[in-house]
């Protein structure tokens, strides 16, 4: 079992930048693939970006391609969201989510933490 704990949310500006972290305790952050997932009141949970485990490979949503840089440093259990050239349509409280295999799909990550509020102005 693995717990999560986000940070680094907050309000910016379009066209600024924000970077999340995602810290893990429990068991070995490397044994799991990493996810960052967003959601609006009202909207289905939409998928961002994710990892493998030891970071060779990752996935972006094409609206954050570009602009999104999902990393990992597995010695600090610590997933991470750059993002940057914000846009008022990336508002949502984004999400880390931890699971066995790397996808886009959330049904396929096991752990998930309330996450952390972002809000971009125009």
């Amino acid at each position: 079992q693995v717990q999560l704990e986000e940070s680094g949310g907050g309000l910016v500006q379009a066209g600024g930048s924000l970077r999340l972290s995602c810290v893990a305790s429990g068991r070995a952050f490397s044994s799991y693939a990493m996810g960052w997932f967003r959601q609006d009141p009202g909207k289905e949970r939409e998928f961002v970006a994710s990892i493998s485990r030891f970071g060779s490979t990752k996935y972006y949503a094409d609206s954050v391609k570009g602009r999104f840089t999902i990393s990992r440093d597995n010695a600090k259990s610590t997933v991470y969201l750059q993002m940057n050239s914000l846009k008022p349509e990336d508002t949502a409280v984004y999400k880390c989510a931890a699971g066995p295999t790397m996808t886009m799909s959330r049904k396929d990550y096991n752990y998930w933490r309330q996450g952390t509020q972002v809000t971009v102005t125009s």
